[in-house]
């Protein structure tokens, strides 16, 4: 089999993959509806996706170094479409906790394979070719699946069944099967299937930094969309959705180019920046500062913020890279759920406007608390230099 085309095979596989994680976010304000609940429950069942994914990269981060790297990346496709298809036949709350933890644990598997995989297809002296391609193969599917219901929606009308379902559905246990016979590069070995997370020395704050950037994002994913349907423009949630991930890969050549200390610093200043100009969006129903205060928090997010904080974890640890990177995900996948499911109690008390203001408000404060960290480290480490 070609190496060209098991290379292209895999990324459409992975993009796939995570093409399913945010499919029904466009949804949720429905879900919601349907089984009388708020935001609290709204976004408790977007964070259930960290509790299925942070469990499967710590407790099964060897997997595919024991049974090879197809089987858990079909899975992960399995998982996706099985997902998908109790949402579309019980479109209710439950439902959605019970996808969104299969999505998490699809995530972690084929994340970890595919990555590994990848690198393997075109050999180790092409890594950076291979992570380039796997970043970009996550970030569209993750951006993508939101997009792509809401121009289903957009196209059909409102229903709880849209065209990207019903694609997701038919295309992944294709996908699966045509993954299984790509061919075996890898030598499976009996390496502990747990990878305990690292967390190296004096790179908290970059972690705080994660904390400060995802949840950002998980707001603007999990909460903002119920913020639409009330104003009612929910029909733009797909491209907030997609604007929220995607930009901050396109910034990340960007970032490649500074130093670690001066990228966190800027993604922290322009974190609630973005978030403040999405409010205001908001606030006077206007869809063209909505989507340029989301493009400017995923920019801080997972551009300038993400990058650095990964480049300094991970060479502090060069004897442990991969662990360091799940200890800096500890960090941000704990800003993606325990903040969002704050907020969301908040809004069912509040209203969401008053909770997304909180919000706001203690962003900036710990912002200026990280940059003022990040300022008396480096005078610390200068100190010492000299």
């Amino acid at each position: 089999m070609p190496n060209s085309y098991s290379t292209v095979l895999l990324a459409i596989s992975i993009f796939t993959a995570t093409f399913a994680v945010n499919l029904q976010t466009p949804l949720y304000a429905a879900y919601a509806a349907e089984s009388d609940v708020g935001a609290t429950a709204v976004t408790i069942a977007f964070a259930a996706y960290v509790a299925g994914l942070m469990p499967t990269l710590i407790f099964m981060g060897g997997l595919s170094d024991r049974i090879g790297r197809r089987l858990p990346i079909a899975l992960s496709l399995v998982l996706g479409a099985i997902a998908t298809c109790i949402l579309a036949i019980y479109p209710v709350w439950e439902s959605l906790v019970t996808a969104r933890i299969l999505l998490g644990i699809g995530t972690g598997l084929a994340t970890t394979a595919g990555t590994a995989y990848m690198s393997e297809l075109l050999h180790r002296d092409r890594s950076g070719l291979a992570a380039l391609i796997v970043t970009a193969a996550t970030t569209l599917g993750f951006g993508g699946g939101a997009l792509a219901t809401s121009v289903s929606l957009g196209l059909q009308g409102y229903t709880l069944i849209p065209g990207s379902f019903v694609l997701l559905i038919v295309i992944a246990p294709i996908l699966a099967v045509l993954t299984l016979n790509l061919p075996a590069v890898d030598t499976p070995n009996r390496e502990s299937l747990i990878r305990l997370p690292v967390f190296p020395k004096a790179t908290w704050v970059y972690g705080v930094a994660m904390i400060i950037a995802w949840s950002t994002s998980g707001v603007v994913i999990a909460v903002i969309p119920l913020a639409l349907n009330q104003i009612g423009i929910n029909g733009w949630t797909g491209l907030v959705v997609f604007l929220s991930i995607c930009t901050g890969f396109l910034c990340q050549f960007i970032a490649r180019r500074m130093k670690n200390i001066t990228s966190l610093a800027f993604g922290i200043l322009l974190t609630p920046i973005g978030f403040s100009i999405l409010l205001i969006g908001v606030f006077n129903y206007s869809i063209a500062l909505i989507l340029i205060g989301t493009a400017i928090t995923s920019s801080a997010s997972y551009g300038f913020t993400y990058l650095a904080a990964l480049f300094e974890v991970t060479s502090k640890a060069p004897q442990n890279r991969a662990r360091a990177t799940a200890g800096l995900f500890v960090y941000a996948y704990a800003g993606f759920s325990i903040p969002v499911i704050a907020s969301g109690a908040l809004a069912d008390r509040i209203g969401i406007f008053s909770a997304m203001i909180i919000f706001a408000v203690v962003q900036v404060i710990a912002s200026i608390a990280t940059v003022v960290t990040l300022s008396i480290q480096a005078a610390y480490a200068t100190q010492e230099l000299s």
